[in-house]
């Protein structure tokens, strides 16, 4: 455990981007579940969308910091998904204005 608390002794900027990413990332669980709790079906927001992006490139400059391939070659993976998502979201929204992410 001494490890953990090291890694937090030794705390600076990079690490503060990498662990925001993580907390910006995880909070979209939260998003999606209290979103689904108020229509009592399962519901994928845009801000979920939105979170996954943020969270996944700040995670992603932090992993290309650290110089971890793993890490890195998997945020860009998903940040590349988050785009293209939000792209098929926004692009709907363009087509349909009266069509929310949730009606149609």
């Amino acid at each position: 455990m001494s490890w953990f608390l090291g890694w937090f002794a030794t705390m600076n900027l990079m690490k503060s981007l990498g662990l925001l990413g993580q907390v910006t990332f995880g909070s979209r669980f939260f998003v999606q579940w209290f979103a689904s709790e108020r229509l009592k079906r399962s519901v994928i927001p845009l801000a979920f969308w939105h979170l996954s992006l943020v969270g996944g490139i700040l995670t992603f400059v932090y992993a290309v910091y650290i110089e971890e391939p793993v890490f890195v070659i998997a945020q860009l993976g998903g940040v590349v998904i988050y785009s293209r998502n939000l792209y098929f979201i926004y692009r709907d929204k363009r087509s349909h204005p009266l069509l929310g992410p949730d009606r149609g």
